[in-house]
Protein backbone atom coordinates (compact mmCIF):
# COMPACT_ATOMS: atom_id res chain seq x y z
CA UNK A 1 0.00 0.00 0.00
CA UNK A 2 1.28 3.47 -0.82
CA UNK A 3 0.03 6.81 0.30
CA UNK A 4 1.00 10.01 2.01
CA UNK A 5 1.83 10.16 5.69
CA UNK A 6 1.20 13.33 7.69
CA UNK A 7 3.48 14.00 10.66
CA UNK A 8 2.56 16.35 13.48
CA UNK A 9 4.59 18.13 16.13
CA UNK A 10 1.72 19.06 18.46
CA UNK A 11 1.80 22.12 20.67
CA UNK A 12 -0.83 24.13 22.50
CA UNK A 13 -0.27 27.21 20.31
CA UNK A 14 1.53 25.91 17.24
CA UNK A 15 1.29 22.62 15.37
CA UNK A 16 4.12 21.76 13.01
CA UNK A 17 3.24 19.65 9.98
CA UNK A 18 5.18 17.57 7.47
CA UNK A 19 3.98 15.30 4.68
CA UNK A 20 5.56 12.41 2.83
CA UNK A 21 5.42 11.83 -0.87
CA UNK A 22 3.06 9.00 -1.96
CA UNK A 23 5.91 6.46 -1.90
CA UNK A 24 6.85 7.30 1.69
CA UNK A 25 10.43 8.27 0.93
CA UNK A 26 10.56 12.08 1.07
CA UNK A 27 9.52 14.21 4.07
CA UNK A 28 8.53 17.82 3.33
CA UNK A 29 7.58 20.46 5.88
CA UNK A 30 4.21 22.15 5.52
CA UNK A 31 2.91 25.23 7.27
CA UNK A 32 2.82 25.57 11.01
CA UNK A 33 -0.74 25.97 12.22
CA UNK A 34 -1.67 28.48 14.88
CA UNK A 35 -4.25 26.84 17.14
CA UNK A 36 -6.38 27.81 20.13
CA UNK A 37 -7.36 24.38 21.46
CA UNK A 38 -7.33 20.67 20.69
CA UNK A 39 -10.67 20.90 18.80
CA UNK A 40 -9.30 23.82 16.76
CA UNK A 41 -6.14 21.85 15.87
CA UNK A 42 -8.21 18.79 14.94
CA UNK A 43 -10.52 20.87 12.75
CA UNK A 44 -7.63 22.52 10.88
CA UNK A 45 -5.79 19.23 10.32
CA UNK A 46 -8.93 17.38 9.24
CA UNK A 47 -9.54 20.15 6.69
CA UNK A 48 -6.15 19.36 5.13
CA UNK A 49 -7.14 15.75 4.44
CA UNK A 50 -8.88 16.57 1.17
CA UNK A 51 -5.90 18.56 -0.13
CA UNK A 52 -3.13 16.14 0.90
CA UNK A 53 -5.03 12.81 0.92
CA UNK A 54 -2.89 11.40 3.72
CA UNK A 55 -3.59 7.80 4.71
CA UNK A 56 -1.75 7.72 8.02
CA UNK A 57 -0.91 10.34 10.65
CA UNK A 58 2.14 10.17 12.91
CA UNK A 59 2.09 12.38 16.01
CA UNK A 60 5.16 13.03 18.11
CA UNK A 61 4.62 11.80 21.67
CA UNK A 62 6.54 13.88 24.22
CA UNK A 63 8.48 11.48 26.42
CA UNK A 64 10.97 12.25 29.16
CA UNK A 65 14.60 11.23 28.67
CA UNK A 66 13.78 8.18 30.83
CA UNK A 67 11.23 7.07 28.22
CA UNK A 68 8.28 7.76 30.51
CA UNK A 69 5.41 9.93 29.23
CA UNK A 70 6.12 13.63 29.65
CA UNK A 71 3.69 16.19 31.05
CA UNK A 72 2.12 16.80 27.63
CA UNK A 73 1.68 13.10 26.79
CA UNK A 74 -1.89 12.88 28.14
CA UNK A 75 -2.93 15.96 26.16
CA UNK A 76 -1.33 14.52 23.01
CA UNK A 77 -3.23 11.24 23.53
CA UNK A 78 -6.51 13.20 23.74
CA UNK A 79 -5.54 15.04 20.55
CA UNK A 80 -4.70 11.73 18.81
CA UNK A 81 -8.07 10.19 19.72
CA UNK A 82 -10.03 13.22 18.48
CA UNK A 83 -7.94 13.47 15.31
CA UNK A 84 -8.44 9.81 14.41
CA UNK A 85 -12.20 10.22 14.76
CA UNK A 86 -12.26 13.44 12.71
CA UNK A 87 -9.96 12.27 9.90
CA UNK A 88 -11.03 8.66 9.58
CA UNK A 89 -7.44 7.47 9.10
CA UNK A 90 -5.13 5.68 11.51
CA UNK A 91 -3.22 8.00 13.87
CA UNK A 92 -0.11 6.64 15.56
CA UNK A 93 2.34 8.14 18.01
CA UNK A 94 6.12 8.00 17.91
CA UNK A 95 8.72 9.01 20.47
CA UNK A 96 9.61 12.62 19.74
CA UNK A 97 12.31 13.08 22.36
CA UNK A 98 14.73 15.75 21.25
CA UNK A 99 12.94 16.56 17.94
CA UNK A 100 12.48 20.24 18.83
CA UNK A 101 16.01 20.50 20.24
CA UNK A 102 17.40 18.88 17.09
CA UNK A 103 15.33 21.19 14.89
CA UNK A 104 16.66 24.21 16.80
CA UNK A 105 20.23 22.94 16.44
CA UNK A 106 19.82 22.44 12.69
CA UNK A 107 18.32 25.89 12.22
CA UNK A 108 21.15 27.47 14.21
CA UNK A 109 23.69 25.62 12.06
CA UNK A 110 22.08 27.02 8.92
CA UNK A 111 22.24 30.54 10.35
CA UNK A 112 18.50 30.97 10.95
CA UNK A 113 17.39 32.99 13.94
CA UNK A 114 14.84 31.20 16.10
CA UNK A 115 13.45 34.25 17.89
CA UNK A 116 10.21 35.20 16.17
CA UNK A 117 10.39 32.12 13.93
CA UNK A 118 9.23 29.35 16.27
CA UNK A 119 7.02 28.03 13.46
CA UNK A 120 10.19 27.04 11.61
CA UNK A 121 11.24 24.92 14.60
CA UNK A 122 7.81 23.23 14.75
CA UNK A 123 7.77 22.53 11.01
CA UNK A 124 11.30 21.09 11.06
CA UNK A 125 10.47 19.04 14.18
CA UNK A 126 7.51 17.53 12.27
CA UNK A 127 9.87 16.72 9.37
CA UNK A 128 12.27 15.02 11.78
CA UNK A 129 9.40 13.02 13.34
CA UNK A 130 8.30 11.90 9.87
CA UNK A 131 11.86 11.03 8.80
CA UNK A 132 12.31 9.01 12.01
CA UNK A 133 9.11 7.09 11.28
CA UNK A 134 9.97 6.48 7.63
CA UNK A 135 13.46 5.29 8.56
CA UNK A 136 12.26 2.99 11.35
CA UNK A 137 9.44 1.18 9.60
CA UNK A 138 10.34 -0.98 6.59
CA UNK A 139 7.61 -0.41 3.99
CA UNK A 140 6.21 2.33 6.22
CA UNK A 141 2.73 2.12 4.73
CA UNK A 142 2.45 -1.69 4.72
CA UNK A 143 -0.37 -2.40 7.16
CA UNK A 144 0.07 0.91 8.99
CA UNK A 145 2.20 -0.73 11.69
CA UNK A 146 4.15 1.32 14.16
Amino acid sequence: MTGRILAIDYGRRRVGLAISDPTGTIATGLETLLVKSIPDAVKQIAALHEEWEYELVIVGLPLKTSGEPGPMAEEVQTFVEQLETACGVPVRTIDERFSSAEATRILHQTGKHIKGNKGDVDRLAAELILRQYLDSVPGAMDGHDS
